[in-house]
């Protein structure tokens, strides 16, 4: 027979049995806190190695690479900006080694004084006239389709030789000298020159070999941009990986593995957006500091169609971080998540329902797609994943079409593997039913 003291004794034995359970399943709390620091501080480091994996990847696919640089400025030819400088650049090039006095060449010898006495009465109205002239044929030409293939050729040229200066693997059209890279126009010249005589201004003929440097980049120790350049060209690809496998490392650190994904996505995204902020403010110290010579319009058209690319990633990489928060987050225990997925369900199983009442079956697909539902979901996904990876250049927009897209492909699996359950429960209805 029990005691009162037994009893009490009893309860405080499975009280403590209760006790021990529970701190052995409860992991210290030193190494939870070690753990969710490294964890923390893995995501971090990825979050910001982030903005410097997209710059480095830009440099080697667009700056270190001849072809996708030609392919990015050549639509600059049709820049109305473009075309505006460079018409400006050759008429200022052309008059330099215009001599008025030639245009008497073309005329009678008897005639000549008299020409020549009223070429000096006009004095600078004559020279702007010409001026005036040289300049709408500069028009005429970068206006036509032959411009598109003098400028492409040109910068295949430049960017081909900038990239022998910069990493140092020959010589080219452009040299570092003093701090200073400079590119020797003379090719460009001498192609505008031909097509000004064809274009009837047979004076050009006279205009000599001209070699003009032209400055592009001056620094303090040129050589930094050197090894800078070769560095980010070097990590192109490496640097991306690493942030991302940094991150991963991080969520599989984490005890809490589903938040810290959701803190990872959102931290790429808003690293991403920092690079944004970034290259709108360079562009404007950029713009300002250039000197008044240059073409403020031309240079904003030049800038934009160099980080054309740069911009269209940073916005791919905000699309794909928002698109894996959000699926973290959906596929979470929150009550706001639940209750999302919830009205997925009830959505699907309602458009089921409605199918079943006007005929239509799958057949033999319900049932396989309802015992195979996990493998073709994964499958589904690893599938999105690989057309991601193989995708060229893949921007905001093709992220967001892959999300809709598997969502979509989800949703049909969803639907068909309602299928074979709701026979099943008809079925139990059927056999409940009495007979």
């Amino acid at each position: 027979m029990n005691t009162p003291d037994s009893d009490r004794e009893l309860e405080a034995l499975r009280a403590r049995v209760a006790a021990l359970e529970a701190e052995a399943g409860r992991p210290p709390v030193r190494r939870h806190r070690l753990r969710s620091f490294f964890a923390a501080l893995l995501i971090v480091i990825g979050c910001v190695l982030a903005p410097l994996g997209i710059v480095a990847a830009w440099t080697a696919d667009v700056i270190g690479d001849t072809d996708r640089y030609v392919s990015t400025v050549e639509p600059l030819a049709s820049d109305p900006d473009i075309q505006a400088a460079v018409a400006n650049r050759v008429t200022g090039a052309v008059m330099q080694h215009i001599d008025l006095q030639d245009l008497l060449e073309g005329v009678a010898p008897e005639q000549r004084p008299l020409l020549a006495k009223a070429l000096g009465r006009l004095g600078d109205s004559l020279e702007s006239a010409v001026q005036s002239f040289v300049h709408d044929k500069a028009e005429e030409i970068v206006a036509s389709d032959a411009f598109e293939t003098v400028w492409t050729d040109a910068n295949r040229a430049i960017h081909t030789s900038l990239v022998r200066a910069l990493t140092g693997s020959g010589e080219g059209a452009v040299e570092i000298k003093n701090d200073t890279v400079t590119l020797d126009l003379a090719p460009v010249i001498e192609r505008v020159k031909q097509r000004l005589v064809e274009s009837g201004l047979t004076v050009a003929e006279k205009i000599p070999e001209v070699h003009t440097d032209f400055t592009i980049l001056k620094a303090d120790d040129i050589g930094k941009v050197k090894t800078g350049f070769r560095l980010l060209q070097l990590m192109g690809f490496w640097l991306p990986v690493i942030a991302v496998l940094l991150a991963a490392a991080g969520v599989l650190l984490s005890a809490h593995r589903r938040r810290s994904l959701i803190a990872a996505a959102l931290g790429f995204a808003a690293a991403a957006l920092v690079l944004a902020v970034g290259l709108t403010v360079f562009r404007t110290v950029y713009l300002n500091a250039l000197p008044d010579t240059v073409s403020q319009a031309a240079a904003e058209s030049v800038y934009d169609a160099l980080i054309r690319l740069l911009r269209t990633t940073i916005r791919m990489v905000v699309v794909l971080g928002v698109v894996l928060a959000l699926a973290a987050w959906l596929s979470g225990p929150g009550r706001s998540a639940t209750v999302v997925r919830q009205l997925w369900h009830s959505g699907i199983r309602a458009t089921r329902q409605t199918a079943d009442r006007v005929g239509l079956r799958t057949g033999p697909v319900g049932p396989f797609v309802t015992r195979h539902r996990t493998w073709i979901t994964w499958i589904l996904v690893a599938a999105a994943v690989v057309v991601y990876v193989l995708w060229s250049y893949p921007t905001g927009w093709v992220v967001l079409g892959l999300a809709l897209a598997l969502l979509f492909a989800l949703a049909v699996t969803e639907f068909l593997a309602e299928d074979e359950k709701e026979g099943e429960d008809g079925e139990k209805e059927a056999e409940r039913e009495p007979v």
